[in-house]
């Protein structure tokens, strides 16, 4: 295959590239910024997908992310490419932050203790593993275990859904309304630098034609000068 690793990564490599990307969080930042810029839809469609992409990181479907950002992209008529780089949004850094911001107010609006966010993660790990596995004993002859799903669609999922909800669009919103100036200012300079370097080479081919007739001109004087 034409893209395929000379080397393979081994799990272990894969798993900490999840935490830490090869070049850095920096280098990985600037290069979603990078690939938002060139997107070629206008300003306010991108922005409709960055904000997709956010609100979807506040929501529980973890592993269905960028599947609720397209589908939130493509009901808000925003760019879908934009949705997708905008869920890196959710990272292993900002994650624990909008988990317990999450709990915390969906408990609160739901009438429940707080869950310390340590329970939470090991709740949503196992419910995770155990789906994987119950997928997988459809193909072979494991039966399905039901046990870590055991409430943990109502103690834990419905309460990060419920609260993620307030935080997540106020996050998107903001999104949308400090990106759609910026995108929209970088398209303008961008048009505006595409045109000038037009100009130039243009005016490099007119040059060149001026100066290849000029030469023509001056072959035919100086041949009917010396007939």
């Amino acid at each position: 295959m034409v893209f395929k690793r000379r080397t393979p990564r081994t799990y272990f490599e894969a798993f900490a590239e999840t935490f830490y990307p090869k070049g850095g969080w920096r280098r990985a930042l600037w290069y979603v910024v990078y690939r938002v810029r060139r997107l070629p839809d206008p300003a306010h469609k991108i922005a409709r997908g960055i904000a997709a992409g956010v609100f979807t990181c506040f929501t529980p479907f973890f592993g269905l992310h960028f599947l609720v950002a397209a589908t939130l992209a493509w009901v808000l008529r925003g760019n879908m490419m934009a949705a997708l780089l905008a869920t890196f949004f959710g990272n292993p850094i900002t994650f624990p932050f909008i988990a317990a911001i999450s709990m915390e107010l969906g408990a609160w609006i739901l009438n429940r203790p707080p869950l310390p966010l340590p329970i939470v993660l090991s709740a949503f790990s196992d419910a995770a593993l155990e789906l994987w596995r119950n997928f997988m004993a459809v193909f072979t002859a494991e039966p399905t275990r039901w046990g870590s799903l055991s409430g943990f669609f109502d103690r834990f999922f419905l309460t990060y859904l419920v609260g993620g909800l307030l935080p997540g669009f106020a996050t998107a919103i903001a999104f949308y309304i400090l990106s759609t100036p910026v995108l929209n200012a970088y398209q303008k300079a961008r048009v505006a630098r595409l045109k000038k370097k037009f100009a130039k080479k243009r005016e490099k081919v007119e040059a060149k034609r001026a100066a290849s007739k000029q030469i023509d001109g001056d072959s035919q004087s100086h041949a009917r000068a010396e007939e």
